[in-house]
């Protein structure tokens, strides 16, 4: 039986923030002519961001865009993504501190990796097997070490407490150290990790910020948000300062033959955050000075999107890669409403993903799908159950519900997350289901939204639930698991990330099944068939896979998008003219 820990690891990867834009999308990197051309190193890349950044420590970080940048700047892991070599398309898995991506015996729940001998902190010193070990060992720092991803304390085979919390309590107070120690371990520059349970691609895991090395001498504790000490390519020149953000330099002990990952081909990084969105796109598009040796990770909010999508000149240095996010709604199996199939069944074929998309702003911000699982992510598969058009089909939702026994108009009260482009979406959404026979309440919730509809006390208010996720690595068991899994989720007073209960001991079993199968391949099979199978029971009415827009200046060459950075620029190969 799987254990509760005392945090579930959200799947938020650039933050839930719905971004609209409009019009046609542009036609991305690659259309300019230019921007494929031989690197050389040297002069400044400007990163500019609305930001703000929360930190910068490896056991902190949990917004996407960020975990990007550090990933390829400053910060390295045992395993990371090969850098990207088209739009849309997920590279390869590559080592990066490892000399390979691991191996794995006990049948997926032991992990070993060794690591490079030539790999050095920024003051010369080798990056140790210990060194990984304590960067580690920070996440189980419950109170010192707040924010980041929790995926050491879900998988590593740490007892826990009778309340669900681990018996390990960091490095720091050393509480249950010697349960830690049995569960990760060193000799010489090997690690091996311990799991509770068989996780087949957990060498994908410790590509996350959450598994990347820190020296114990420079761990700062509470205070070490926004510490950097670089084992890559850059260092900080000087502090970081919040809201304004830093320049980063080369690291002079770090060398390209040590690092098969990244390129660092610019000679500086000034990052500048705590400038507008608007500000942000405005100025790269306008290319003036340093602006057009510029990049940003903010998709262009609708108000730009005109001027992008219908200037040649801005067009060509602008992509429109597919974003990590999936919007979806989900059924409240706690009502007794949503236990009827018939209802759950009619409300899915009444939705009108086109409507939804256009009210988001059109293709370029986001594309219809009927999967939970990213379409760029190998375990996507492209079905329709219900043989729902995009529009939706009010006529035989109609029929649906009217065979459901129930009076007409059937009455829902829908939550989401109220905002813009959020309430027109909504709207939209709310007018194919009334004319199928629903009425429908809009609740839009602007506060501490996720908070609210996790609370089973205020999700007993809510038939149905809006929701928005991503993946952490590119897999369905970073989806599947953490959304639908109701050991790991349901607990008398929360519903964890499974916002609508549900809950089925048949398709749990098929989880565990699913992440004991060895062969990759097959394995995002098992995990397609489990998303389709939410699809068809209506557990789950997955809406929109979401889109960005970002521009980057002319002085900008090898400018790409990489699906495994949330669809985030790839420092790794981007230069400057």
């Amino acid at each position: 039986m799987r254990v509760r820990r005392g945090s579930v690891a959200a799947v938020v990867g650039l933050g839930l923030i719905l971004v609209s834009a409009s019009c046609s999308p542009g036609t991305g990197a690659g259309a300019d002519p230019g921007s494929a051309v031989t690197p050389k190193a040297g002069r400044t890349l400007y990163i500019l961001n609305q930001g703000p950044v929360a930190a910068w420590d490896p056991q902190r970080l949990n917004v996407g865009a960020d975990m990007a940048f550090a990933g390829r700047v400053f910060q390295r892991t045992l395993t990371a993504w090969a850098p990207a070599t088209s739009q849309d398309t997920l590279p390869a898995l590559a080592p990066d501190l490892a000399t390979d991506t691991g191996k794995v015996t006990d049948g997926g729940k032991t992990w070993s990796f060794t690591l490079r001998k030539d790999a050095t902190w920024q003051d010369g010193k080798p990056v140790t097997c210990a060194d990984v070990k304590y960067g580690v060992s920070r996440t189980f720092a419950t109170t010192q070490i707040t924010g980041g991803l929790t995926y050491a304390m879900d998988f590593l085979d740490v007892a826990s407490n009778s309340d669900g919390s681990s018996s390990y309590g960091g490095p720091y107070t050393k509480t249950g150290q010697a349960a830690f120690d049995q569960a990760v371990t060193c000799s010489g520059q090997s690690i091996t990790f311990k799991l509770s349970r068989a996780v087949p691609d957990f060498n994908q895991v410790v590509a996350l910020p959450a598994f990347a090395p820190v020296r114990s001498d420079k761990d700062r504790g509470a205070q070490s948000a926004t510490d950097i000490f670089s084992d890559g390519p850059y260092m900080l020149k000087g502090v970081w300062q919040p809201a304004k953000g830093a320049t980063f330099v080369r690291n002079p002990a770090w060398r390209g033959a040590s690092d098969p990952i990244r390129k660092a081909h610019p000679d500086t990084l000034v990052y500048r955050e705590g400038i507008p969105v608007e500000t942000v796109l405005a100025r790269i598009m306008t290319n003036a000075g340093s602006d057009s040796f510029a990049v940003t990770a903010d998709s262009a909010p609708q108000v730009l999107q005109n001027d992008i999508l219908t200037n040649p000149a801005i067009t060509a240095r602008s992509s429109n890669p597919r974003g990590p996010f999936v919007d979806y709604l989900l059924p409240n199996f706690s009502r007794p409403l949503m236990a009827n199939v018939s209802v759950r069944q009619a409300l899915a074929m009444a939705t009108n993903r086109s409507a939804y998309v256009t009210a988001l702003g059109g293709p370029s911000a986001a594309e219809a799908t009927y999967a939970m699982i990213n379409k760029s992510l190998p375990a996507y598969r492209g079905f329709n159950p219900l043989k729902v058009p995009p529009r939706g089909d009010v006529a035989n939702a109609h029929k649906l519900l009217a065979g459901s026994g129930l009076a007409l108009p059937v009455k829902i009260t829908v939550a989401y997350r109220k905002g813009s482009p959020a309430d027109n979406a909504m709207a939209a959404l709310q007018q194919t289901w009334q004319a199928a026979g629903f009425s429908v309440t809009l609740v839009g919730i602007q506060t501490d939204y996720f908070t609210n509809i996790a609370s089973l006390a205020n999700s007993h208010n809510y038939d149905v639930m809006w929701a928005v996720g991503s993946a952490q690595w590119p897999s369905g068991s970073s989806v599947i698991p953490s959304l639908f899994d109701s050991r790991v989720n349901l607990s008398p007073t929360s519903s964890g990330q499974d916002y609508g209960r549900f809950s089925d001991s048949a398709f749990n079993a098929k989880i565990d099944a699913a992440e004991m199968i060895p062969d990759a391949s097959l394995r995002e099979k098992a995990w397609a068939d489990l998303d389709q199978s939410l699809a068809t029971n209506v557990a789950a009415i997955a809406l929109t896979n979401s889109r960005s827009v970002f521009v980057h200046g002319a002085g900008v060459a090898n400018y790409i998008d990489n699906q495994a950075l949330f669809g985030t620029v790839d420092l790794a190969t981007v230069s400057v003219r």
